[in-house]
């Protein structure tokens, strides 16, 4: 039996996506792990957008930021699993021992940002952890510019209303 792989990079492909394997795919997890608020969530997302990454690496790796992109089709692969599961469930706390949550060493910034709609959080960990700019946000989450700005000063200002009552 003869396997075909369709769109399977060249044994240059393959160094070329190594490299990036091993350069963002803590970072994509952290920053799934940040934004879905589930660490099981996140690490099956993060592996499905490499799996993804890799399968089309050949159109992937001359993309303008790889990285937005697999941060990406990690967010729809979640989405779409909350969608087939067709429950609303509360995102849980931040688990210490979640590598996110030790990174940060800030459990009430986590919780507060949990606490956020997901479209402000997600635009936050964009800014924030990915250190995006604002096109590179807008591009990677397919909004325009001006509802990255929005959403980043309203997730901010709520940010710092929950935090300043903390203290």
């Amino acid at each position: 039996m003869r396997v075909r792989t369709v769109g399977a990079p060249t044994i240059t492909g393959i160094t070329d996506f190594e490299a990036f394997y091993r350069a963002e795919a803590d970072r994509l997890y952290r920053a799934l792990a940040v934004t879905l608020g589930d660490p099981h969530l996140a690490r099956e997302a993060a592996d499905e957008a490499m799996a993804r990454t890799y399968a089309r690496w050949s159109q992937v790796r001359d993309h303008e930021n790889p990285g937005g992109w697999a941060f990406r089709v990690g967010l729809n692969w979640a989405t779409s699993w909350w969608r087939k599961v067709r429950r609303e469930r509360p995102l849980p706390p931040p688990d210490l021992a979640d590598p996110a949550a030790q990174e940060s060493g800030d459990r009430h910034a986590l919780t507060a940002l949990h606490r956020l709609p997901l479209p402000q959080r997600t635009v936050i960990v964009c800014r924030v952890l990915l250190d995006l700019s604002t096109v590179e946000t807008a591009a990677v989450l397919g909004i325009a510019e001006g509802t990255v700005k929005s959403r980043m000063a309203r997730g901010l200002a709520e940010l710092r209303r929950v935090l300043g009552e903390e203290r």
